[in-house]
């Protein structure tokens, strides 16, 4: 089997690397320890396709020491204690780079096994990862190396890498590549930010290329949108990427963004994650719009409601009204730092007992124990409000809510106001 262009077209210096500037580029500072050829233990994190292998690989050659690759997806201890036996060798008598691809799928005792040597220096660990190294990876590997987080790659640095792309494989095959207008563009807008991803598209359209009568190869932007019409979105539900789209959905909206509101929801929509964009949507209504706008809740649900009786791709429009409601909505979070608040003390602090005069009294007994007594019935007084203590002792006079600034809840302040000062 031919090996796929995107290998072919790996990168050998750090100079041909797509992206990764913050990193890489002139005195950045992976670039600066990588030119000082003392090697760290790294830890590569960022989504897929955006060269944490082909940058490890490169900082590897770079070393004067016995190299090691392994998958995390496919290691054993075994394999893992096989590497290290080689230690003191004369192969490895200078000491070992280990490159472990994926190394979230180690369990605690697979990466407790290389504590020792990548502490004492006999083996440079240099990993990647997909997935967020404090989530996955335990706390003693990670306090011996350091996280360098990779970033997606901005579409026009994939064009230009296509572009070179295009020009080996017209060394390679000694033909003629000619591009519709617009392809490349197309395969790197369409693939998710992914440069493998966009090479693999890049070759399939080779592959399938018209050939015209002077033997040129054309590349159509009718081929680049179908073999990448599914490649778009970069989403894993339980991934990173999951909940940075979650939380980027709900600041949006609490930031009163409409715009960005909408996009966030059709990323989420478009993994085809309704759950977890109907649970947000009722969070919402009531973390951030709150006493602002009560009824907020009440429409949300309904939407909510009708996305589910729907399902997809119906549902993106009730969603979408929700969404758009929540952004446009006067803000309030006094409702929920009132019940924060009261979360903490119930979990952190002793607060008390219950008043003796708010205590259940209707059971034969409750008052040979004092339950109910002094108790005022609130309806009996004028604005049926009466001053009395309701909460505990220990906690008496502790302030929970917080008139929001907004007009309903001025509103309500007033009224509050005017009642308790009546005589």
């Amino acid at each position: 089997m031919a090996q796929p262009l995107a290998d072919r077209f790996r990168p050998t210096t750090l100079e041909e690397v797509v992206g990764q500037q913050h990193l890489l580029g002139p005195n950045k500072v992976l670039r600066r320890i990588v030119e000082s050829g003392q090697i760290p233990n790294m830890i590569f994190y960022g989504p897929s396709g955006v060269g944490k292998t082909t940058v490890a690989s490169i900082i590897c050659k770079r070393l004067n020491k016995k190299l090691y690759k392994l998958n995390g997806t496919t290691a054993s201890t075994s394999d893992i204690k096989d590497i290290i036996g080689e230690i003191g060798t004369f192969s490895g008598m200078d000491g070992l780079v280990l490159y472990l691809d994926e190394i979230q799928y180690l369990n605690k005792k697979q990466q407790q096994t290389l504590l020792e040597f990548i502490e004492n220096g006999t083996i440079t660990l240099i990993a990647s990862t997909t997935e967020n190294p404090y989530f996955y990876i335990y706390n003693a590997i990670l306090s011996r190396c350091t996280v360098f987080e990779f970033q997606i790659v901005d579409a026009s640095d994939i064009e230009r890498a296509l572009e070179r792309a295009v020009k080996m494989l017209e060394s390679e095959q000694n033909v003629k590549i000619a591009c519709e207008e617009g392809v490349l563009a197309r395969i790197a807008n369409s693939c998710g930010n992914d440069v493998r991803k966009s090479l693999n598209a890049l070759e399939l359209c080779f592959l399938s290329a018209k050939t015209g009568e002077d033997g040129t190869h054309l590349l159509l932007l009718e081929d680049a949108k179908a073999l990448s019409q599914q490649s778009s979105m970069r989403y894993s539900r339980d991934g990173d990427e999951h909940y940075d789209l979650l939380s980027a959905f709900q600041k949006s909206i609490r930031g009163s963004d409409p715009n960005a509101a909408v996009y966030y929801l059709a990323k989420l929509l478009t993994g085809g994650d309704l759950p977890s964009v109907c649970r947000r949507l009722l969070v919402m209504a009531s973390e951030d719009v709150g006493l602002a706008y009560p009824q907020a809740v009440s429409i949300v649900k309904s939407c909510v409601d009708s996305a589910l009786q729907l399902g997809l791709p119906e549902a993106q429009l009730p969603l979408g009204q929700a969404a758009v409601l929540l952004a446009t909505s006067p803000k309030s979070n006094s409702a929920a730092m009132a019940i924060w608040s009261a979360m903490e003390d119930v979990k952190n602090n002793d607060t008390g007992d219950i008043p003796q005069h708010l205590k259940d009294c209707h059971y034969q007994g409750a008052q040979k124990l004092g339950h109910g007594q002094g108790y005022q019935y609130a309806h009996n007084f004028q604005n049926s409000y009466v001053k009395q203590q309701y909460l505990p002792d220990k906690i008496k006079d502790r302030v929970y809510y917080t008139f929001g600034e907004n007009k309903l809840e001025q509103a309500s302040k007033h009224y509050w106001d005017s009642i308790k000062n009546s005589k």
